[in-house]
């Protein structure tokens, strides 16, 4: 324990002592850093720069400038070599600075060689780990270099940060004045206006268990008891998702209803034949022929998505949540029909056991399992291959579950991703 490391630390012990118990048992030097030169020097992590070599201060004070003007209180993710955190505090306005540690044994080596104990003795600065919170804080600023380098431990507040960081570019699809989108609404407006108002079911089926089934791999696991328990008298009411239909339909289940969001879903995803009775609930901007050819109910709705924002002025119908995936308005139906619990099938959010889907080739429904570049631990406390919109997808039904206290929510799989907010159910699921 050198003199810089004391001094550091003896800040943190005074005024974080729960940060510092945590950091005594951090490896520091089992981190693989090695120091860089250019005009200016950094430290490097596996190769990856904790910040720039040539002007690190220039690249903070970058990197600050994204928090708004006048920012009173500020999050900073990650704290590499202290620079964000002092250009921070020469900000007149800001009144308190939320560090986050992404990574432990990381910030104990920066400990080490570097003097932080100057920001870290402002009384404006509040540190902890990240981990110690469930859900991100807004405004924030991710040190890039962290986000590649967080511990396991921080792994979910990670994914969080990266989901956020992408939410403006993945929107852009979905933006009000897209021409694609104009057209896709156009050629459905006929049925949109004919169509039932989705709040019709509503608070129809209040105190019901209702099974949401979804395309994950794990599905595949359960089909034979699923198909059992749809010839019950009392079973359970089954919504799935536009891609389950097929698999389910080839296992000789019907389920009551089909959920659909996606303008690439076709007949090969939802065949008309044997679609009698089977409502289908669907969101304006589907294929106009594929609608009009289904033989059971149509509900239409809306999410709050901004291409539906000038139709939703003329032709008034209510809205489900959307978070990505087709998974998020099933279960938001689900709840605002009345469920009391809701199970989920094939929510796997990742790709258990090598394959992709139930029911369909690999890369039949999106990419291929050889381009999954990132993990999330299942229901062991296992690393799973996902990929990066799987993980966004997991984030907000986790935040839409965390929203609805009054339900139950029940996982059929540690197959796949562990989802917050859920337990598992002891009829369905392996140990």
């Amino acid at each position: 324990m050198n003199e810089i490391f004391q001094r550091n630390l003896a800040v943190i012990e005074q005024r974080w002592p729960h940060v510092a118990q945590r950091l005594h048992g951090e490896d520091a030097w089992a981190v693989p850093a090695e120091q860089m030169e250019g005009r200016d020097w950094t430290l490097a992590v596996a190769g990856i720069q904790l910040t720039s070599r040539h002007d690190r201060i220039a690249e903070a004070q970058l990197q600050a400038a994204s928090f708004p003007a006048q920012c009173a209180e500020a999050h900073v993710y990650g704290t590499a070599l202290g620079d964000v955190q002092r250009v921070m505090l020469g900000f007149p306005s800001l009144q308190a600075l939320h560090v986050h540690i992404l990574n432990g044994a990381l910030f104990a080596l920066v400990l080490q060689l570097l003097e932080q104990d100057d920001w870290l003795s402002d009384p404006r600065v509040v540190l902890a780990y990240a981990d110690e919170r469930d859900e991100i804080q807004l405004p924030f600023f991710a040190l890039p270099a962290e986000m590649v380098l967080a511990d396991d431990a921080s792994a979910r507040i990670r994914d969080r940060l990266v989901s956020e960081v992408h939410v403006s570019f993945n929107n852009r699809e979905f933006s009000s004045d897209n021409p694609e989108n104009l057209e896709r609404l156009e050629q459905g407006r006929v049925l949109l206006e004919a169509d039932t108002d989705v709040a019709t079911l509503f608070g129809t089926h209040v105190g019901r268990d209702v099974f949401v089934i979804a395309t994950g791999p794990s599905l595949q696991q359960h089909l034979p008891h699923l198909s059992s328990v749809s010839q019950s008298a009392e079973r359970p009411l089954l919504i799935c998702v536009d891609t389950a239909y097929m698999p389910l339909r080839n296992q000789g289940i019907r389920p009551d209803i089909v959920v659909s969001i996606d303008h690439r879903i076709s007949a090969r995803h939802l065949p008309a034949e044997g679609s009698d009775g089977i409502t289908l609930v669907y969101l304006p901007g589907q294929d106009a022929t594929m609608l009009e050819a289904w033989r059971g109910p149509r509900c239409v709705g809306y999410s709050s998505s901004p291409m539906y924002t000038a139709i939703r002025e003329h032709i008034l119908r209510a809205s489900l949540f959307v978070g990505g995936s087709v998974i998020h308005p099933a279960v938001d139906l689900a709840v605002q029909m009345g469920a009391a619990t809701v199970t989920l099938f094939g929510a796997d959010f990742a790709f258990p056991g090598g394959r992709t889907h139930t029911g369909w080739q690999d890369g039949a429904l999106g990419p291929e399992l050889n381009i999954a570049r990132h993990w999330v631990l299942d229901g062991r406390g296992q690393k799973v291959k996902t990929q990066l919109n799987f993980r966004s997808y997991l984030i907000e039904l986790e935040r839409y579950i965390a929203q609805h206290p009054d339900v139950r929510f029940f996982n059929t799989s540690r197959d796949g991703a562990f989802i917050v907010g859920t337990h598992f159910d002891p009829d369905w699921t392996a140990p």
